[in-house]
């Protein structure tokens, strides 16, 4: 239902738009003081409004903002379209009619308007051939009567349905339900009420792959409260909500392969551990989260760890995280191919280029390292070698860690392998300290002499140093 002198029966919880600015309906009534019949909206915008829904001192509707309500006439508020009507506007209007946009703009071939020609048949044949179908902005507030949307355009693969004027999660399943090739959807900037039992919908999302809900106020918690509706999603865009603190997901979400977080304001970088065990996620997008760090608690000797089993693309940009210097990039792509050495020639690697040819699993484990070799060249036996007697002989050594400049800063007592280079040392001070790595200067003072000696090597492991146990490494930024 558009514009209109009447209000639609089940107009509380509805959605509407009003010169550009969208708002739910939360009461329809009289008002004390003003004939007529009035609607009490809350503006998703709450600039636009004037007070929280009290009138004279009556409240008749609450606000979730101090001015984010106000209230209007009926006629002055567009109730929205059903779904067909948007997509005939967008795609093609009944009879010998030029193709219109959702504002009612005609599609043009050049400088000629594009129209339909032909019998019902080929219109039909027209909408049966829909794959791809974008009703972003254009005013959908419900379906159509019962397979009315399956019988006109069937063949739907993807749908945009941002920025509409769908209530909840209900009326969006109306819509799905009747599209069952759907595998991609878009319901960005919608405001969805969810239902008391959301697995009785899933039904309607039973073949969707990749869903973009971005810019909907939504927690995390209201995320695993829908996630029940989609039973086979792969691919989650949920950027620009009110994600903050994560929970772990048990049995939700368990094929995502992607899963976009950017521009959520996440609490702290621990929550990262409630998602970290999703079998087969294997993108994650954490930009502009506000995050400082990344850190993995059950990291092994061998630099591996349970978490993110199947992580293959990380990004982490826009964040606070300090950015890693060319020395220290450099000094762990050393690190990593002398590491991995061994079961590169294992592989069929090779130090003569002609003959280097490491299988398709080496490869597909570390898809960095033959690039790592055309930059640095292969590694020699005897780096190899080397490091197999480290990993021999890694002993922990028990090492006082204090910051003479920073007396309030706590002194720490750890236990750490004397293969151990500066480097990573710098990345574990970085991550208990809280500070940046590269700003950190290292010395220690000898239990056996009292001089303080630079650990100014980055590439060089702590027994490089000849430190011992019972030595104090000293901090300063």
């Amino acid at each position: 239902m558009t514009q209109s002198d009447s209000v639609p029966c089940d107009a509380v919880g509805r959605r509407i738009i009003y010169r550009d600015e969208y708002g739910t309906v939360c009461f329809v009534g009289t008002v004390s003081s003003a004939a007529g019949i009035w609607l009490g909206v809350e503006w998703d915008n709450p600039e636009r409004g004037k007070h929280n829904g009290t009138h004279e001192g009556v409240q008749y509707f609450q606000c979730s903002h101090p001015t984010g309500g106000s209230f209007i006439r009926p006629q002055k508020a567009n109730f929205g379209v059903d779904f067909l009507s948007a997509v005939r506007d967008r795609y093609g209007q009944e009879g010998n009619q030029g193709i219109q946009d959702c504002r009612g703009n005609p599609l043009r071939w050049g400088k000629k308007p594009i129209e339909f020609l032909g019998s019902q048949d080929v219109k039909q044949r027209w909408f049966d051939a829909l794959l791809i179908v974008s009703v972003s902005g254009c005013q959908v507030s419900h379906a159509n009567e019962e397979d009315e949307i399956s019988n006109v355009c069937p063949n739907i693969v993807e749908l945009d349905l941002a920025k509409n004027l769908l209530p909840s999660w209900d009326k969006v399943a109306q819509i799905t339900r009747q599209l069952r090739k759907l595998e991609h959807l878009d319901l960005s900037q919608n405001k969805l009420a969810i239902v008391s039992n959301p697995v009785s919908l899933s039904d309607a999302f039973a073949n969707l792959k990749a869903l973009a809900i971005q810019h909907n106020g939504l927690t995390w918690a209201q995320v695993l409260e829908c996630a029940p509706m989609w039973p086979v999603l792969e691919r989650a865009h949920l950027s620009s909500n009110a994600i903050s603190v994560l929970e772990r997901p048990i049995g939700v979400l368990q094929s995502l392969t992607l899963l976009d977080l950017s521009s959520n304001l996440l609490a702290d970088e621990n929550q990262l551990v409630h998602i970290a065990y999703l079998p087969r996620l294997e993108q994650l997008i954490l930009s502009n989260t506000g995050l400082t760090s990344l850190h993995f608690d059950d990291i092994q000797p061998d630099g591996k760890t349970a978490m993110f089993p199947k992580l293959k693309f990380l990004a982490i940009d826009k964040n606070r995280i300090s950015e890693i210097s060319a020395d220290e990039r450099k000094g762990a792509e050393l690190d990593y191919r002398k590491r991995f050495g061994k079961d590169w020639l294992k592989a069929g690697g090779h130090q003569d280029p002609e003959k280097n040819r490491p299988d398709k699993e080496f490869c597909a484990e570390h898809p960095r390292y033959q690039e790592l070799i055309e930059k640095y060249g292969a590694p020699e036996l005897s780096e190899m070698e080397q490091q197999k007697l480290f990993a021999l002989k890694d002993q922990l050594i028990a090492l006082t860690i204090r910051c003479p400049d920073n007396p309030d800063q706590k002194q720490l007592e750890k236990k750490l392998p004397d293969s151990m280079t500066i480097q990573k040392v710098r990345g574990l001070l970085h991550r208990l300290l809280k500070i940046p790595g590269a700003e950190l200067k290292l010395t220690y003072i000898s239990s056996k002499m009292d001089m303080e000696i630079d650990m100014d090597n980055d590439l060089k492991p702590l027994s490089y140093y000849s430190i011992e146990s019972g030595d104090c490494i000293l901090v300063r930024w």
